[in-house]
């Protein structure tokens, strides 16, 4: 488990500022969801801790290191990242789950990559199936199975389900949250859908234009009779109350 902490980020892309002062801390084994109207910057967000955009100010520490005294290579052994649609390479799932850590010098054994099956909730009987045969959902948990093969502590997720029919959204759910549990990860989930929020997570972040609006429990931010007005503005897509 990691802990992770921003202070006073910014982000400018493109002459315009994405993110406007973040100070958030996120506790060793929490899993934080981020939930905002598109464009609010929750993605460019995941993006900095993952160092795939460079900040303008401000520091993001993990484990209480700041991550720029971190090689890319080290800083990303440590965080994974799972997009909104996964990309499954040339070859079989085997092969696929393997890559991460090939790039990184290492072999997996098929026995670890098994195991990296079972923890992602994929069936071992596709181990050596092509990767490009592989359903929607099947293809998420191998991107799962991936990212776990670096043995991650902290684990950034991108709107993983947002492309997923509901029973295939329903089985990765219920792998990330089991991972969750049983190999003691952090996360910060993005996510458009507030009764994944609801499911899932255990403090919600509300973000609009780049700032934080606010972080609390989430009972506390979506009760639909006591929660955050402008968290329940969001779900009930009314724009002027979120802004209110």
């Amino acid at each position: 488990m990691s802990t992770l902490s921003i202070r006073q980020l910014r982000l400018r892309r493109g002459g315009k500022t994405v993110l406007r002062d973040i100070s958030l801390k996120v506790a060793a084994g929490e899993l934080l969801v981020v939930i905002g109207r598109s464009g609010s910057g929750k993605s460019s967000l995941l993006r900095c801790i993952n160092r795939l955009n460079d900040i303008e100010a401000g520091a993001i520490r993990l484990d209480g290191r700041d991550i720029t005294e971190l090689s890319v290579t080290q800083l990303r052994r440590t965080v994974g990242m799972l997009f909104q649609k996964s990309t499954a390479f040339e070859g079989t799932v085997a092969d696929n789950i393997g890559y991460g850590a090939r790039l990184h010098g290492q072999n997996l054994s098929r026995a670890a990559i098994l195991e990296l099956m079972a923890q992602a909730s994929l069936e071992a009987e596709l181990v050596d199936e092509p990767a490009e045969k592989l359903s929607g959902g099947q293809e998420q948990r191998l991107a799962i199975a991936r990212a776990l093969a670096l043995s991650p502590s902290l684990l950034l997720l991108d709107e993983p389900t947002s492309a997923l029919d509901p029973i295939a959204t329903k089985s990765v759910e219920a792998a990330l949250l089991r991972l969750r549990s049983e190999a003691n990860l952090t996360m910060i989930w993005v996510s458009h859908s507030i009764g994944q929020a609801r499911r899932v997570g255990s403090r919600v972040l509300l973000l609009e234009e780049g700032r934080v609006l606010r972080v609390d429990s989430v009972d506390n931010m979506l009760n639909p009779e006591t929660g955050d007005a402008r968290a329940l503005a969001f779900a009930g897509g009314d724009e002027a109350g979120l802004q209110a």
